[in-house]
This record gives C-alpha cells, sequence and structure tokens, in this order.
C-alpha cells in the first residue's frame, strides 16, 4: 500500500487529505484560530461542581463550560493540585519534579466535592472538542504524547504498547525506558518505539520533557482561563503519528508549509525528506491528485458505490444511520442472497471508509441488505472487523441484531466532517447531486449492460452530458470502449433534464436497470 500526504493551504485554513492506493481516506480541515484542539492543556477554573453528577463545570475561556467527571481526574490529581499552587507560589522553582513531594492517589469511588472547590484553578486537557450544545470533555490526568513516547507526570510508571508483542522487545523497551525516566515521571511506549535505539527514544524524550517546560513557564505567568500547552497543528500529528515506510509522497502547495515538513521529517524520519514535493502547478493541488472528484462522490447523503448500490448516511443529534440499498441490479435472475451478501461486503468496505473519512463518532448503527443465512451474516461481521481495523479510532462492533442492525460505536473527539455535495440546478429546480457522480453511476450501468449481454446500446442524455461524454482523449465514451468492449452511441435530448439519463437497445426499446 501506499499512502500520500496532499495539503491544499488556504490563508485562514489548511486542508489534509490522505489517500491510500490513489483512494481519498481521511480529510481534515485545520483553521488558523485552532483554539480548544484535542491535546490542548488549559489552566481552568472550577466554575461550579454538581455532585449529582459527580462532576463539575470547568471555565477555560469557551464559550461553553468544559465538563470534568471525577472518574477522569486521574489518581494523581492531588499531586497535580499541589504543583499548581506551588508552581503560582514560588514554592516549585523548577518544572521537574525530582524534589516535589508527591500526594497520595484519590480513590476510584470518592466525590469530586472532596477534591475541588469553586473557583479553584486546574491544569485540564482536552480529550473531545465541543460537539453540538456541549462544551468540550476534560481529564486532568495529563499526558504529552512524542512520536515514540508519551510522556505522563506525577507517574513512577513504564507502560508498553500492546500493539508490540514481542516479549524480548517489550523486555528491552523497559530496561531501556527506566534508565532514561525522569523522577516524577511515568512512560509509555508507542508503537513507533518499537526497534529504535536508545539514543532515539532518549532525543524524543528530551522533546517532551521540553514541552513540559514550556507549560511550566507559561503556568509561573498566567492566570486562569489560559491555554498553557498546545497540541501540535494537525499537520505535525499527522506526521508525528502515522507516518511510516508506506508514505511515498507529500504534496504541498505553501512553501512557509513546505520547510515546516521537511524540517519535521528531518527529525523523525532523517532521510525521507526527499517524499516532500512543493506543487507550484496553475491547476490546484486537490484537482490535480483527484481529491476533489473524491470529495464530491464520498461526501453527501448518498454515497455511490459499485454495480448500483449506494449508501444512504443520516446524522442525528444521538446518532449516525447508514442504510444499504442494492439499487436496481440487472442480475436479479441469480441467487438473491448472493446478490445481498455481495452488496454487504462492498458496504462494509465503504463503511469503514466513511467513519474514517467523516470521522463519525458516537453511535453508528448500520441497515444491511438482510440475508437468510447465519453463514453470510456471520462472513459480513468478520469482513466489517477486517476492515475496521485500519481505523485508529477506538471502536467496537457488535455482531448483527435479530433485525439485521449491526451497531458500531466509535471513539467521538471532534463533531463529524460534513460537506455539502449537491448543486444548484442550472435550469432553476432546486438543487442536484454532484454532476461528477454521473460519470460513475453510468459506467457501472454499463458494466451490468455488458454482463447481460446488451449489444448496440444507445444512451440518451441531456446535450451538455452527451458533449461531455465525447470530448477530449481518451473521451469517457472511448474508454467504456476499452474497458466493456461496448461501443456506446451517445444520443443528445433537449427534453431530457441536465442529468437525466436513459439506455435503450438495438431496437430502441427502453432498457430498465
Amino acid at each position: 500500500m501506499s499512502t500520500e500526504l496532499i495539503i491544499n493551504s488556504k490563508p485562514s485554513e489548511v486542508d489534509i487529505a490522505i489517500l491510500e492506493d490513489g483512494k481519498l481516506m481521511e480529510y481534515q480541515t485545520q483553521t488558523s484560530q485552532n483554539d480548544f484542539a484535542v491535546g490542548d492543556i488549559y489552566l481552568g477554573k472550577v466554575r461550579k461542581i454538581i455532585p449529582g453528577l459527580n462532576s463539575a463545570f470547568i471555565d477555560i475561556g469557551h464559550p461553553k463550560d468544559a465538563f470534568l467527571h471525577y472518574n477522569d481526574l486521574g489518581p494523581q490529581v492531588k499531586s497535580l493540585l499541589k504543583y499548581i499552587r506551588n508552581t503560582q507560589s514560588g514554592g516549585q522553582q523548577t518544572a521537574m519534579l525530582d524534589r516535589f513531594k508527591a500526594e497520595g492517589n484519590i480513590t476510584k469511588d470518592g466525590k469530586i466535592a472532596d477534591v475541588l472547590t469553586q473557583g479553584m484553578p486546574i491544569l485540564v486537557q482536552i480529550t473531545k472538542e465541543a460537539i453540538s450544545t456541549k462544551g468540550p470533555r476534560l481529564t486532568s490526568e495529563l499526558s504529552i504524547p512524542g512520536r515514540m513516547l508519551v510522556l505522563v507526570p506525577f507517574n513512577e510508571k513504564v507502560a508498553i504498547s500492546q500493539k508490540i508483542r514481542r516479549k524480548d522487545e517489550r523486555d528491552r523497551l523497559r530496561m531501556v525506558l527506566e534508565g532514561m525516566r525522569p523522577k516524577g515521571f511515568g512512560l509509555i511506549a508507542r508503537t513507533n518505539s518499537m526497534g529504535k535505539s536508545a539514543e532515539e527514544l532518549k532525543a524524543d524524550l528530551d522533546t517532551l520533557v521540553k514541552k513540559w517546560e514550556t507549560m511550566y513557564a507559561h503556568l509561573k505567568k498566567e492566570k486562569t482561563k489560559a491555554r498553557v500547552l498546545s497540541e501540535e497543528d494537525r499537520v505535525s500529528g499527522i506526521l508525528r503519528d502515522l507516518f511510516n515506510d508506506s508514505f511515498t509522497s507529500i504534496v504541498v502547495d505553501d512553501e512557509s508549509l513546505f520547510l515546516e515538513i521537511v524540517s519535521t521529517l528531518d527529525t523523525i524520519a532523517p532521510g525521507r525528506d526527499k517524499i516532500v514535493k512543493m506543487h507550484t502547478d496553475k491547476v490546484p493541488v486537490f484537482e490535480k491528485y483527484g481529491v476533489d472528484r473524491q470529495i464530491k462522490t464520498s461526501f453527501g447523503r448518498s454515497v455511490p458505490m459499485t454495480k448500483g448500490a449506494y449508501l444512504v448516511i443520516e446524522h442525528t443529534e444521538a446518532l449516525h444511520v447508514i442504510d444499504v440499498n442494492s439499487g436496481n441490479r440487472l442480475n436479479a435472475k441469480e441467487n438473491q442472497e448472493n446478490n445481498s451478501l455481495e452488496v454487504n461486503l462492498v458496504a462494509a468496505k465503504e463503511i469503514a471508509r466513511q467513519l474514517r473519512l467523516r470521522d463519525m463518532g458516537g453511535i453508528i448503527v448500520v441497515d444491511f441488505i438482510d440475508m437468510v443465512k447465519s453463514e453470510h451474516r456471520k462472513a459480513l461481521y468478520e469482513k466489517l472487523c477486517e476492515f475496521m481495523k485500519a481505523d485508529r479510532a477506538r471502536h467496537k462492533v457488535l455482531p448483527p441484531s435479530k433485525f439485521g442492525l449491526v451497531q458500531i460505536t466509535r471513539q467521538r473527539v471532534r463533531p463529524a466532517t460534513d460537506i455539502e455535495t449537491s448543486e444548484p440546478d442550472p435550469e432553476g429546480a432546486g438543487t442536484i447531486h454532484a454532476p461528477i457522480n454521473i460519470l460513475g453511476e453510468i459506467a457501472d450501468s454499463i458494466e451490468q449492460l455488458a454482463k447481460a449481454g446488451y449489444h448496440g446500446i444507445s444512451l440518451h442524455t441531456h446535450p451538455f452530458v452527451a458533449a461531455y461524454l465525447t470530448k477530449g482523449f481518451p473521451s469517457p465514451r472511448l474508454s467504456w470502449l476499452f474497458k466493456y468492449k461496448r461501443w456506446i452511441r451517445i444520443v443528445p435530448r433537449d427534453a431530457y433534464r441536465y442529468l437525466q439519463y436513459r439506455f435503450f437497445d438495438r431496437d430502441r426499446k427502453m432498457i430498465k436497470l
């Protein structure tokens, strides 16, 4: 698999697209006003204690108060509160914890009112961005992630990622990290630490310690409602968390961002900066690499798939609903059960992609096409779980219910990405689906007609569409000839609405799809 990172820089935002083997898999937008992002650490102020919820509302400067539950305080919260008091009073002379005397841990079943009081300053980290009417979700169990390690203050433990399975490697990492762990800090070895030398690990640790020192410097001078440590921008975060040998190209259209990425790669992957390319073409970078086209076909309420099948995706306040539709299929004479399985497997792969692409979180309910055989339902469930393995977000896939519904829970840290893909109808009748989608729909129909043995096919459509299908080299019509071994006669029809089309056989009878 080859991975490409395409970055489109605008005056007020940066659009980031990740392509895997040419297919758009992730799409993110970072605005210049990127406050209150996941991972940011704020010095907040306890605004209100809610004993009934065993939680507190924290003022961090966001329009909505942030939410902090007792379970998210972290066992070492008393040490954190003491560190804040000592730092702001001048008693804590250094950022490090060598001489800091830790407080005892809180119990798992305690009361938040026994730990926090109204008006108290507290360091908190955003774990979930504000969504709809809810403010950000917080934790006071702070962590500072790097490419290979995670630094955890007020902790004395070394933990190894569960994805590192070899016992000898786990033991090696544990021994190396115990030898370099600063007093009062814990360390977590991420998957990227596997096989790394002690020197590489120490360099990553030094970077994290500098971030902690930066936070300490801000804490000394800031009052409440201030950001004391910012999470890296999303481009740097993606490189930190995702960059590996599968990355074959990073294309960016902004010179300052280009230099920043080269510098980042020099640090995390020396020698790989040659894959970074500066886009100077007059054609916009997203159009050049097919990202704009894939956005048009991948977002919106209806998502087309192969062979006329499609997904309908609806978003509600409580959950996301995905309906799988088979469309009109010419091979209905074949076994309906096999048809259903075929469409469901295609849909499972597309659904796993859509969850990553739109960053859909919370509860997702999928209504697959009904299947009678239990072995087919089992095969579908196993395939869906397999496709979901590529998803970095925490998730769980439940087996199909007795109603044939599959429930998925997926970590939600920010609002789902929703891009409007419909366009104004040039004939003035409301809106229409993105015109780019029509090519895929027509091609799928021709494939079905070819498999069904049709020859002498005519395609009747609006004159604008007819002109587009015959222009260029190779034109879409010529491409269909090479791919499906069928020459399609294209007939412009003035009476047809824009994007309307129909197929006719050699006897001029309309073919019902």
